[in-house]
C-alpha cells in the first residue's frame, strides 16, 4: 500500500504542463527547435500550442507540426497585420481543416495601443475570425490591448453562439475579466504577472476562477523573472506557474493540474 501511494505521489509531481501560446516559428526558436523541444520536455511540458500571426507564419507552423507530437498549431491573422493581410472566414475555415493538429483560431483581436493597422480593418478581421470559430466550433485566441469596450461589445454580440474564448496574455482590468467571464471566457497568464510593476494584473489573476485559467510564455517575447533580458522559450513556463501559485496561495502542482485540465477541456473537450 505504501508503494502504491508513493507511485501516486510521484505521478502528481510529474504532472504535465502546457504552454498554451508560443511562437515557435519566430527566431531564435525556429532555428533551434530541437533544443527548444528538448528543454520543454525536460521540465515536463507535453503540449505546445504555436500561434499563427500571418500567412507566412502559417507555412512555418505547418512544418513545425511535423517536428514532434507535442506541437499543435492555430491559424489566424494578428491585428497588427490586418492592414496588409485581408482574410475571410472561408479562407480561415479552409486553412484550419488542412491538418488535424490545427486546433484553434487566432491570434486575432484588437490592438488600439499601437494601431499598426486601421481600426476598421482590425474589427472586420476580428469578426471574420469569430464567425469561422462559430462554424468550426473551435476556440478563438484573442489579443486585446487598449480596446476593452470594443472587444467586449463585439464578443457580446455573438454571445448566443457559445463561443470558445481564450483571452491570450490577459492584461485587462478586473471589471473587463468579469464581463468576459459572463461570456464563458478563459484567461491565459503570461510572464507579465512575474514583473514587479504588475501589481494590478496580479490582483486580477487572484480573482479569476481556477477553472478558467491557462498559462503561456508568448515566447520568444515576455520572458518571466528571473529570465528577464533573455529570449523567452516554453521551458520558462514553470516560473509563471510558480508565481501564479504564490498569488493564489496554492501549490504549483495545483496550478499545473488546473491549467492543463482547462487547456484539454477547451481544445480537446476532455
Amino acid at each position: 500500500m505504501k508503494f502504491i501511494k508513493l507511485i501516486s505521489f510521484l505521478k502528481k509531481l510529474k504532472k504535465k504542463m502546457i504552454d498554451s501560446h508560443c511562437h515557435l516559428d519566430h527566431e531564435p526558436l525556429f532555428e533551434n527547435i530541437e533544443d527548444v523541444i528538448k528543454r520543454a520536455k525536460d521540465v515536463s511540458i507535453n503540449k505546445l500550442l504555436t500561434i499563427c500571426t500571418t500567412i507566412d507564419s502559417f507555412e512555418r507552423i505547418k512544418k513545425l507540426l511535423e517536428k514532434d507530437p507535442i506541437i499543435f498549431g492555430t491559424y489566424g491573422i494578428h491585428p497588427h497585420e490586418t492592414e496588409n493581410n485581408v482574410i475571410k472566414k472561408e479562407t480561415i475555415i479552409s486553412k484550419i481543416t488542412e491538418n488535424k493538429k490545427i486546433i484553434g483560431i487566432g491570434e486575432t483581436g484588437l490592438d488600439f495601443f499601437y494601431n499598426h493597422s486601421n481600426k476598421e480593418r482590425q474589427i472586420d478581421s476580428f469578426k471574420e475570425h469569430i464567425e469561422a470559430a462559430i462554424i468550426l466550433r473551435k476556440p478563438i485566441i484573442i489579443h486585446s490591448r487598449k480596446a476593452e469596450n470594443e472587444t467586449y461589445d463585439i464578443l457580446s454580440s455573438y454571445k448566443y453562439n457559445k463561443l470558445k474564448i481564450l483571452m491570450h496574455c490577459f492584461t485587462g482590468s478586473i471589471e473587463f475579466s468579469k464581463k468576459l467571464l459572463s461570456l464563458g471566457a478563459f484567461f491565459s497568464a503570461s510572464g507579465i504577472i512575474t514583473f514587479k510593476n504588475s501589481t494590478e494584473l496580479q490582483n486580477t489573476f487572484k480573482t479569476i476562477p481556477l477553472d478558467k485559467l491557462l498559462v503561456e510564455t508568448d515566447s520568444p517575447f515576455l520572458a518571466p523573472i528571473p529570465m528577464r533580458g533573455k529570449k523567452n522559450e516554453p521551458s520558462f513556463i514553470k516560473y509563471t506557474i510558480e508565481k501564479l501559485a504564490l498569488l493564489r496561495s496554492v501549490s504549483s502542482y495545483e496550478i499545473t493540474k488546473s491549467t492543463t485540465n482547462n487547456f484539454n477541456r477547451l481544445f480537446f473537450n476532455q
